[in-house]
């Protein structure tokens, strides 16, 4: 769903426009979330404070809000999401293997492989229309 809404307003607006709405209501919805829930902002404090690495997540989303954006209208919904978990899947298997962010380290395997291949397979086959 947020693939087209958000290729529908990137539309309407310009991509970048609609990767800020989509991200300043996010975050105005979380900021909600968290005064409800712990009713104060000093997590955020203690969140920024941490090794900047840490904070990549909120470079990454906004990446993904603009990726959708732009590629949901030109190849369609189906083969954005397919693309969208294709490459999230092969991304954590490198981080897997070199066990990087800390996790711990788990090789790359022949079925781990193979899975992530199909994956990009059919990711391709849905640009086939």
């Amino acid at each position: 769903m947020q693939i087209a809404v958000q290729g529908r307003l990137g539309d309407r607006v310009g991509a970048i426009e609609a990767m800020a709405t989509a991200s300043l209501i996010g975050g105005v919805l979380a900021l909600a979330v968290l005064l409800s829930a712990r009713r104060s902002l000093a997590g955020i404090g203690d969140a920024v404070s941490s090794p900047k690495w840490m904070l990549v997540g909120g470079v990454m989303s906004a990446f993904i809000i603009l990726s959708i954006t732009i590629a949901g209208p030109r190849i369609g919904v189906v083969a954005t999401t397919a693309f969208l978990i294709a490459a999230q899947f092969a991304l954590a298997a490198v981080i897997d293997r070199y066990g990087w962010f800390g996790v711990e380290r788990i090789a790359f395997s022949w079925p781990r492989v193979l899975g992530i291949g199909l994956l990009v397979a059919g990711a391709a086959l849905t640009l086939r229309r």
